[in-house]
């Protein structure tokens, strides 16, 4: 894949996002599209200067490390999607502009303490990471709807301490979908988040809850019809790892 065929690839994935946010009755100028650079090398990722790709994301913090120390972090926003552990909080706080894996309380009030250490550091932009597939593999708030009453309770009350932590800045929402072959199987999950997100607002108003970020290649679309601001997009980007641009 050369350089032209990835600008080529990129033009078609905004489209498409653009096509789906319509349906929606928004702008595709509302969705975010990230980069998901994880198992690609620097030389590779070195490659989207220049196509308007403003957000990489990475699953693993030493990977991000290595790519972040050769090629800097402008002119680019950092995304952590992967799981996060309290003890790689500092190095996740001091490599990325946005944790969108905050799946606990004891995990924020940690990454909090690790901001207000640093006089340099403005506040973390974290979203929070909701289970609402019930799957065991996946991490995040278990909260697979608003009818579990006992569930929304703890979530809520897990919310509330969090927005009301002094170095973070809780925006959005984050799920990742079951993988399934057809994307309709999966928007009910990202119908879900939106709902959630919905309640966030009224029941958390002082924080603003705009983003949902859901959909990876394979389902981005659906996700954006039903209210994605940000997608993570990496195979329809980039290629499988053995197909990858190589400089």
């Amino acid at each position: 894949m050369n350089s032209d065929e990835l600008l080529a690839r990129l033009t078609a994935i905004r489209d498409r996002v653009t096509v789906a946010a319509e349906k929606s009755g928004r702008s595709g100028d509302e969705v975010t599209v990230i980069a998901v650079t994880k198992t690609h090398p620097a030389t590779t990722v070195a490659r989207l200067r220049g196509t308007g790709v403003a957000d990489l994301g990475e699953n693993r913090i030493q990977e991000a490390a290595t790519k972040i120390e050769e090629l800097g972090h402008a002119p680019w926003r950092w995304h952590l999607i992967g799981s996060l552990q309290s003890n790689k909080a500092a190095q996740a706080v001091r490599l990325f502009d946005v944790i969108h894996s905050v799946d606990t309380l004891k995990l924020a009030q940690r990454l909090d303490r690790v901001v207000a250490d640093d006089p340099e550091r403005g506040p973390m932009r974290i979203l929070l990471q909701v289970n609402v597939a019930g799957e065991a593999s996946k991490s995040g708030f278990d909260l697979r709807g608003l009818d579990d009453g006992e569930r929304w309770e703890r979530f809520l009350g897990a919310v509330r301490e969090i927005a009301a932590l002094p170095h973070l800045v809780p925006c959005g929402l984050m799920t990742i979908a079951p993988l399934a072959d057809d994307p309709e199987q999966v928007r009910p999950c990202f119908r879900a988040l939106a709902r959630i997100r919905d309640a966030l607002r009224e029941h958390v108003p002082d924080r603003d809850w705009r983003e949902l970020s859901m959909g990876m290649s394979n389902d981005f679309e659906a996700a954006v019809e039903e209210g994605a601001t940000m997608v993570r997009v990496g195979r329809a980007i980039l290629g499988d790892r053995d197909t990858a641009p190589r400089p």
